[in-house]
Order: C-alpha cells, then sequence, then structure tokens
C-alpha cells in the first residue's frame, strides 16, 4: 500500500487529516524542492491563505504534490484549517465577478459569521419567548397593539427589532 495514499483523507485523495511523526524535518529539508524555492515564505504564506496548490505549483514551477509534501512535513495544514475565514473571504469577494447564485452568497456570508478570528465555529443562537414579553405587557399597552399593531418601546429593544424593522413603521414614514 501506498503509505503516502494511507495518510490522505478518507476519499484516499487530497490533504492529509494530520501531520505524521515520521517525517524528519532534516531530511524533507534536504530534498524539499519548496524549502529550497528562493520563494518559500510567498508558498507557504499562499497555501495558508488557501491558493489552490496546483496554482502555487505552477506559479512557482513546482509540482502539486511537491507542496502537499512541504505542507505535511511543515505541519501547515492546522494553520490553513485555522484560516478558514481567508477561503470564504475569497468566494465572498468573487460574488460580483462571476455567475453565482444568491444562495451561494448568503451561505458563505453566514458561514464566516460564525467563524472566529481564531478558526473556531461559533454557534451564536438567541431565543425570545414571546409569551413571557406579552404577559409584561400592561392592559393599555395590549389594547394599543390589538387596535394598532404598535408594540411598545421596551418589546422591540428586548427582542433586537428596530422601527426600521417594521412594515407598519414604514408606511407610517
Amino acid at each position: 500500500m501506498n503509505k503516502r495514499r494511507s495518510r490522505a483523507t478518507p476519499s484516499g485523495r487530497g490533504a492529509p487529516s494530520e501531520p505524521t511523526s515520521s517525517v524528519s524535518r532534516g531530511r524533507h529539508e534536504y530534498w524539499c524542492k519548496v524549502c529550497s524555492h528562493p520563494q518559500r515564505e510567498e508558498i507557504e504564506h499562499g497555501f495558508i491563505n488557501w491558493m489552490s496548490p496546483a496554482v502555487l505549483a505552477k506559479q512557482y514551477g513546482l509540482s502539486r504534490d511537491s507542496v502537499y509534501r512541504h505542507a505535511h512535513a511543515l505541519g501547515l495544514f492546522p494553520k490553513r484549517q485555522r484560516n478558514v475565514r481567508a477561503a470564504l473571504e475569497r468566494i465572498i469577494e468573487k460574488a460580483g465577478e462571476v455567475q453565482v447564485n444568491a444562495s451561494a452568497v448568503v451561505s458563505a456570508v453566514a458561514t464566516y459569521s460564525r467563524i472566529n478570528a481564531t478558526g473556531q465555529w461559533v454557534e451564536r443562537s438567541e431565543q425570545v419567548n414571546l409569551s413571557e414579553l406579552f404577559e409584561r405587557m400592561s392592559r393599555e399597552e395590549l389594547d394599543r397593539y390589538a387596535k394598532t399593531g404598535e408594540l411598545p418601546d421596551w418589546f422591540t429593544g428586548t427582542v433586537g427589532a428596530t422601527p426600521s424593522d417594521s412594515p407598519d413603521r414604514e408606511k407610517s414614514a
């Protein structure tokens, strides 16, 4: 069995899931085309910032495999994974230049907003019990809401809506 293939993703293609300790750094640096390349830092920076290894290889006169081997040996994959925001930024930036559907752009923006600066997924959730909020309303506030649909100021502040969010307010403005 090919050892390099066994360290790859379950499909047998793509980037290895995690570096192995069997890589000798000294041996790697001696033979590695990326390590001896005069633009090594630019290549590593591009890889960490989600440039395609095939594009990097072509741009710097390397093989795609050498870029992946270098990234694996130097542990660049965890850095790249923590920098997933860079990949999403590329998708969002290209939205105006290529033909994509709105769903793809919205999905990329939503995903981007859930990843913090260190590349960690942050699930934001907010729950509001509307029944409790209506129970807090006075009799006068309930009557006004029933007649006009107008909510008290404290209600919209609690729920997080703004006056501009209300369709009724747009009509009267």
